[in-house]
């Protein structure tokens, strides 16, 4: 259960497990799972463990904290008060942000908070109460090889749907069109044609139209491109964003993440943004490309933002054709054991790609 009984661990036990995230030589799922705990009290741990990292150099502000408790002893009434007000605004701006994503909306959640309850803060970030005691199965062996083929018959045909890709892999796994459209969800892919299950943006993010039909990069930094795919491990899975320029085909920046939260997608606009600045940034409507965190950046920079046209295959053609040569001529041809190994071995092939690796579309 999502707050019941836990497997009760040591603070060095915890330390240890934290360690072995960071050095990705695991993924988080498997970590979990030999260690008999969810992943969601991983990442916490790892979040805490970074943030505590800087204390480690703070310098002695013993005399520094004395004033301040003795000044905190004199309007300990005032801070009390104080207190309670700003937390509870604190959860409302939370909310009325209206910014984050389900999963990073459930990693706000604190179990003992002492002045508000779980179903107050359920209610304030606008989650179910109950969905908080649902714990979701680490991926099993099935469900890995399910989504290899779901990758793959993707990549080679992103214009498929869930129903195209469900009649496919029938016969190989017995599997359900809304199995499939459950994975495929997970994934953060969708079939590129018109109907119900299209990359959707969150509510109340704004969509901006399409600015490139019938435009044609002409040179660099004239049109950039960003996407997210799927990365297959041999235990789990990994996703990789990516900024690529039409015009050059060179891959600007990159990131990867074992989760689908918005930070991996902002650091590759972050990184991207810190070599040059586009006329045009294009991307799908997704609720990464239409959060306000994101599209914050590129207002600031007075980019053009564009975007992909529901149920338009050919609007986000360029980045399309990234995943598909990054996956044939590289993921494919490997058995990632860890986040580490893809990490390196993406990266070598990045720098192939943006380097020596010759390209038709640019007459070689």
């Amino acid at each position: 259960m999502f707050f019941g009984k836990r497997k009760r661990l040591s603070a060095s036990q915890k330390a240890q497990i934290v360690l072995e995230v960071i050095r990705e030589e695991k993924s988080v799922a498997q970590i979990a799972v030999e260690n008999g705990i969810h992943p969601n009290q991983i990442h916490k741990w790892k979040k805490q463990a970074l943030g505590d990292f800087a204390q480690l150099f703070e310098e002695d502000r013993k005399g520094e904290r004395a004033r301040e408790a003795e000044h905190e002893k004199q309007v300990q009434e005032l801070y009390a008060e104080i207190g309670r007000l700003s937390a509870q605004l604190s959860w409302l701006k939370k909310k009325l942000a209206g910014s984050l994503s389900r999963a990073e909306r459930l990693a706000m959640f604190e179990k003992n908070h002492s002045e508000i309850p779980l179903r107050t803060q359920a209610d304030l970030l606008g989650i179910s109460y109950s969905s908080l005691y649902y714990e979701p199965m680490p991926p099993s062996a099935r469900e890995l090889a399910i989504k290899r083929r779901i990758d793959e018959i993707y990549t080679a045909c992103p214009f498929y749907g869930s129903r195209k890709i469900a009649f496919l892999l029938r016969p190989e796994f017995g599997v359900s069109r809304p199995t499939i459209q459950a994975y495929m969800r997970e994934m953060g892919i969708f079939g590129l044609v018109p109907g119900p299950h299209t990359s959707q943006p969150a509510p109340q993010h704004q969509i901006y139209p399409y600015l490139l039909r019938n435009m044609t990069a002409a040179h660099p930094n004239h049109i950039w491109g960003i996407d997210i795919t799927y990365i297959r491990l041999q235990h789990g899975w990994l996703y990789l964003t990516a900024v690529l320029d039409w015009y050059s085909r060179y891959i600007l920046s990159w990131a990867l993440s074992q989760t689908l939260e918005l930070d991996f997608v902002l650091t590759a606009v972050d990184n991207a943004l810190f070599q040059a600045r586009p006329e045009i940034w294009n991307s799908d409507q997704g609720s990464h490309f239409t959060s306000p965190k994101y599209l914050e950046r590129l207002q600031r920079e007075e980019i053009k933002i564009s975007m992909d046209g529901r149920g338009r295959a050919r609007d986000n053609i360029f980045t399309e054709r990234l995943w598909r040569t990054i996956k044939y001529e590289e993921v494919y041809l490997h058995e990632y054991v860890s986040p580490k190994e893809a990490y390196r071995q993406l990266a070598d092939y990045i720098r192939f790609y943006n380097f020596e690796r010759p390209h038709q579309a640019l007459d070689y």
